[in-house]
């Protein structure tokens, strides 16, 4: 508790705006990736327009107000640049120090949640505190992966060589998706699961260990769909959706459809028929289907482009960060360019129709609260990794140790 402590004291609370001046004079040409500053500004850009273009017909219909989604997403926009700012100025040692206070204070807010949470068409997802809605699993995946990739660097060796440090993390996944499925939201347990999955791989699992755990969780999660008469409906509506295009296959067939009208070239921005509520949730979920619809293959190629080089730029700092023996940094960053590379491909299947019905938003571009706070926050500590990986060995950094 005293390094933690000390660690928030350095931090810079009185001028946080110097870190930034202090990062664009720095050595090593910037002292931050431009490149995937970059990008995120436009893939955020790009959200921007399409959750205004998607959101008139809703907003004026339930507000009177065209743009009350955009005042909210813009609203959330500045939320979480704030949040990602205070990031940017955290050492990310001290992510590692208060790995295990962070692990604790997901359970909670997911136990919370359960409590004292607010019922959304059937779903238990959200802590109302004062006006915002808090969706507790977006911190709690943060936090998870944070005690996992801490885990890994304190037990890389018993990870690689012993079952029982492969199956600890595990227990721990185990009792999260347990609290998530009580809410219902399979889809970030399976989120988590995949990010999972894959760390363990890149930490040095054994191979039969990595199988038997896909084995093992493509299992669960079948028992879980069988089991549960929506989400078996949901399979059913994904391999036939024109069977009932107007009950349980609407969602899907309204999305195909917008897909289908947009093809090389789309609509034009402003011009998308599904938006006028034929299609639900079409600022949040399924704002892809009105980008097509808008934009075509080609505005949906380029935007999937911008995200592709994202998730590839970021896996590019976690090989950067393990290459200087930052360990810790290392697979902090692997497991954020995971989680958003994943997040993104299964909200671009379910749009599609390769995947089932799941409510995960697309990352940056969907209407959102937390989700968008919490995706900035993720981007803004891939940043600051970045940062103290481009200033090792060059500049002491303030609060941190190497792994």
């Amino acid at each position: 508790m005293k390094q933690l402590a000390l660690s928030l004291l350095n931090l810079s609370w009185s001028n946080p705006l110097q870190g930034i001046s202090n990062w664009w004079n720095a050595e090593d040409g910037a002292a931050y990736d431009k490149l995937f500053l970059t990008l995120l500004l436009l893939i955020l850009a790009v959200g921007v327009v399409m959750v205004t273009s998607a959101s008139v017909p809703v907003a004026t219909r339930l507000y009177d107000n065209e743009l009350h989604f955009t005042i909210r997403h813009l609203v959330y926009l500045a939320l979480g640049f704030s949040v990602a700012l205070l990031v940017l100025n955290v050492p990310v040692q001290w992510w590692h120090n208060s790995n295990m206070l962070l692990l604790f204070a997901a359970l909670a807010l997911l136990v919370a949640v359960l409590l004292f949470g607010r019922n959304v068409n059937g779903s238990t997802r959200w802590l109302a505190i004062g006006p915002v809605g808090l969706q507790a699993a977006e911190p709690a995946k943060l936090f998870f992966f944070v005690y996992l990739a801490s885990y890994l660097v304190r037990r890389h060796e018993e990870v690689r060589e012993n079952l029982k440090g492969f199956i600890k993390p595990l227990v721990v996944l185990f009792a999260f998706a347990v609290l998530l499925l009580m809410q219902p939201d399979l889809g970030t347990v399976i989120v988590m699961f995949a990010t999972s999955v894959a760390l363990l791989f890149l930490a040095g699992a054994k191979l039969w260990q990595f199988f038997c755990l896909i084995f093992t969780g493509l299992m669960s999660i079948g028992v879980l769909i069988v089991y549960s008469e929506y989400r078996w409906k949901r399979v059913t509506a994904f391999l036939d959706p024109w069977a009932d295009p107007f009950g349980s296959g609407y969602q899907l067939t309204q999305s195909l459809m917008a897909f289908g009208r947009g093809g090389w070239f789309g609509q034009g921005l402003g011009n998308s028929i599904q938006k006028l509520e034929y299609l639900p949730e079409a600022h949040t979920d399924f704002i892809l289907a009105v980008i097509a619809e808008e934009t075509g293959f080609i505005g949906v190629s380029i935007l999937l482009a911008l995200i592709f080089m994202l998730v590839y730029r970021a896996l590019w700092i976690g090989q950067r960060a393990l290459a200087k023996q930052m360990s810790f940094h290392g697979f902090l960053a692997y497991a954020l360019a995971i989680w958003i590379g994943f997040q993104s491909a299964v909200n671009i299947g379910v749009a599609t129709g390769a995947l089932p019905t799941k409510g995960l938003t697309l990352p940056f571009v969907s209407s959102g609260g937390s989700s968008l706070i919490i995706m900035l926050a993720a981007a803004a500590l891939l940043l600051r990794i970045d940062f103290e990986v481009r200033l090792k060995g060059k500049h002491a950094i303030s609060g941190g140790r190497n792994d």
